[in-house]
This record gives C-alpha cells, structure tokens and sequence, in this order.
C-alpha cells in the first residue's frame, strides 16, 4: 500500500488510504467489471491524481464521495477513462488476422453465397483506439477487393473509454502503433504526414462504427448477431464470474458456427463448452 494519510508524498501525488481504495475499487467493479486488486493501488493512485487535483479535490475521500453523488454520471465515467489501459496498435497477434483471411472469410463467403446472403456483421469488442477495427477493414477491403461494394460488411467498434473512441474516430497513430502493417497496406490505407503522423484512409473510416458501450450492460442494443466478435485482451480485468456471464451474453449474440477471438492469455472459462476450439485464442459457436 502506498500510504494511509492523505499528504503529498515526495512525488508530489497525493496518497490513497486503504479505505479510500477498497471504496474506488467496488465502484469501479459494480459499474464496469473491471477488477482491481492490491497489485493496482499504485496505478489508481498515479492515474487519478491528475484529475483530482485539477478538480480541486483534497483528498481521495472527497473525490470519490463527488463521483457517487453526481447524478449524471459523468464524473463516473471520466473514472473509469483515467483508468482503463488502451494500449494496442495495428495488426496486434497478426496470425489472428492472417487467419480470417485464409480461413474464415472464404468459408463465410462460400456459405452466405449458397445462401443468398451478403451481409457480414463483425464486432470490435475493447476497441481501444481503433487499431484492431481499423486491421479488420484493411483485410477486409484487400479480400473482397472491387466486390466489395457488392456486400454490406458492417464493422462495430466499441469502448467504455470515450477518450480511446476519440482516438479511434480520428484514426491518426504514431509510427510504433502502425509498424507492424504489411508494407502493401501501409502504403495503400495509411497515409504520413509532415509531423509523422499516419492518418487511416477515410474509405476505411466509413467501413466503421464506433461506439460507446458498456460490457457489463444487462442487454446489449443489437437488433442482429454477428458473424464474428474480437474480444482480445479485455477479459484479463475481469474476476472468472464476469468472464463467464459476458460471454454467455456474447453467445446470444453470435451467429451459429460464428467464431470469438480472444487473447493468448485468456480463457472462455467454464462455458467453452458453447465454443469449439480452433486454434490458440480462437473459437467457433456451436
């Protein structure tokens, strides 16, 4: 624990009882699922400190007395955006990618074709600042090539965070979040400019809805399922009785024989028997 006196430490932060913590902690959890242990003290701590002080506030105590008592629950969610990690950048575990294109995509265009169906409906489920949503449209544009405007492919992004969803609509990343892109997509979807800044085609924004949305959510706001769902790296803030409602929820969601991505150090937990395994991190809906 860093302190139990709410003082300037020699950082120049202000310090965080254990009360003060525990009280954050079950707020945070109640609202968005996300569990934080005695391991993140010192990142609550750094990471709302700022916000703290610009408001005004002298202790932790008073701040998280202001976020419960405001009733329109902004202050709640500039929390939880001071506080959720958004790092990613494009083409992150590349093999997930490279596996939709070689495997499943021709597989889901085979069958809707037999069908009589053209519409595919994928969702970014964690979008953070857009870098998987935006991976997914350029394999998407490069697979379905002059016929794509024959489809209607509808790609959801959503966040909690509504810093990261600005981010993601503004589709500009530094070089370290775009260097893993294949040269051929680099040079037809991202463009430089003089700051080095790589800005996404605007045909590839189009392809994209972001939105806000909160996992925890009882229901979600879909009228259709999805054929496919990215929920990479998000589950690892969840307790196992989290992981396992939400994606019983994402089940009701999918599409039959639609398939989950998930992270290399995630699990699907006691309900994988929903799911068939199909390679590490990736599940097909049975």
């Amino acid at each position: 624990m860093v302190s139990l006196n709410n003082s300037r430490n020699l950082d120049g932060l202000l310090d965080i009882t254990r009360n003060e913590f525990e009280k954050i902690a079950e707020l945070v959890y109640d609202n968005f699922g996300i569990n934080l242990t005695d391991s993140k003290v010192a990142l609550v701590r750094g990471r709302l400190n700022k916000i703290i002080k610009d408001n005004g506030f002298k202790s932790f105590k008073a701040y998280y007395e202001a976020v419960v008592g405001d009733p329109t629950g902004r202050s709640l969610l500039s929390m939880i955006d001071r506080l959720s990690t958004n790092h990613s950048f494009l083409f992150r575990e590349k093999e997930h990618f490279d596996y939709l294109r070689i495997c499943i995509l021709p597989e889901l265009v085979r069958k809707m074709k037999c069908n009589g169906e053209k519409e595919i409906r994928i969702w970014c489920a964690g979008c953070a600042g857009g870098e998987e949503a935006y991976s997914l449209a350029f394999i998407l544009d490069e697979f379905f090539g002059f016929t794509i405007g024959e489809w209607d492919i509808g790609i959801l992004a959503t966040d909690i965070s509504d810093s990261a969803l600005h981010d993601a609509i503004t589709g500009e990343y530094p070089y370290e979040k775009v260097k893993h892109v294949p040269p051929h997509l680099m040079n037809k979807y991202l463009k430089k400019n003089k700051e080095n800044i790589y800005k996404v085609d605007n045909r590839m924004k189009r392809m994209i809805l972001f939105k806000r949305l909160n996992l925890m959510s009882d229901t979600f706001p879909f009228k259709k399922k999805f054929h496919i769902i990215f929920l990479r790296n998000v589950m690892i803030y969840f307790d196992q009785k989290t992981r396992e409602s939400l994606v019983k929820k994402l089940y009701r969601h999918m599409e039959p024989h639609s398939y989950i991505f998930i992270g290399h150090s995630e699990s699907l937990g006691r309900v994988s028997g929903d799911f068939e395994y199909m390679k590490p991190a990736v599940y097909r809906r049975i």
